[in-house]
């Protein structure tokens, strides 16, 4: 029986999915494909730089290790430029949500019916292969840069400090209503611009070469590359709104009013 597009594209956008109460359409509902594949590209980022780390030459270094030099200063270029200082901490973090999430997006580079197709040899029905095209771990990112971005104020000002400054900022502490109002707001905005805006591209990116794929295959060849092109541009350039929004929150954190 031949499988029509929309039936291809509702099997490539099921998960992998597991709950403890048996039944994955309940809140405790985990995506384990998502898990599988994040774990996977957050390894091959630990050991790659880690590797690289303990075999850095002085003189005459491999391409390898020039390749996350320029990685390592470009990011440390981007957190002095935001706060003014170097930071080891915060350009450390920066450093991993760039690898982390460019891995995570680079993904969606890999033909699409090849994972599928390799997880259903080990009996795997479904499985998707784009973690940040999945809204829990993007929303899971993002609530994490926002406890660091509270942590980061409470730590630098104290908490009577983040406090005054939520009740008292932009007007006066006798607007405190006002002003609590518009702080949630604004921190609501800070992790679901995060979230959504990573979470939009890539699954856009993803339905675009599901629908690619449909495609008779001399077309496929053509669109395909021209498309991959893009998309290497667009993964590269998320993974660094994604950063620099998160170095950006924590210096305005840190920042009195």
């Amino acid at each position: 029986m031949a499988v029509t597009p929309l039936a291809y594209i509702q099997h490539h956008l099921q998960h992998w999915q597991w709950s403890p109460v048996g039944d994955t359409s309940s809140f405790w509902t985990f995506n384990l494909d998502t898990i599988l594949i994040s774990i996977i590209c957050g390894s091959i980022y630990f050991l790659v730089f880690y590797l690289c780390a303990q075999k850095a030459r002085v003189h005459n270094p491999g391409r390898l290790q020039v390749a996350v030099e320029m990685i390592i200063e470009f990011v440390d270029d981007q957190v002095v430029g935001i706060l003014g200082h170097r930071d080891t901490n915060i350009a450390s973090l920066g450093l991993s949500i760039l690898v982390w999430v460019w891995l995570m997006n680079f993904m969606d580079l890999i033909p699409v019916d090849l994972i599928p197709y390799l997880a259903s040899l080990l009996g795997v029905e479904y499985f998707r292969a784009v973690p940040t095209a999945d809204l829990s771990l993007t929303f899971g990112m993002s609530i994490t840069v926002f406890i660091l971005i509270i942590f980061e104020a409470i730590r630098s000002h104290g908490i009577k400090g983040y406090l005054y400054d939520v009740l008292a900022h932009p007007f006066s502490i006798y607007l405190f209503p006002l002003n609590l109002l518009l702080r949630v707001a604004e921190d609501l905005a800070k992790p679901l611009s995060l979230a959504l805006r990573l979470f939009g591209n890539m699954f856009a990116g993803e339905l675009i070469f599901f629908l690619i794929a449909l495609t008779p295959i001399t077309i496929q060849w053509f669109l395909g590359w021209l498309w991959l092109g893009l998309h290497l541009f667009v993964i590269t350039i998320q993974a660094f709104i994604f950063m620099i929004l998160t170095v950006v929150y924590l210096g305005v954190a840190r920042s009195s009013h």
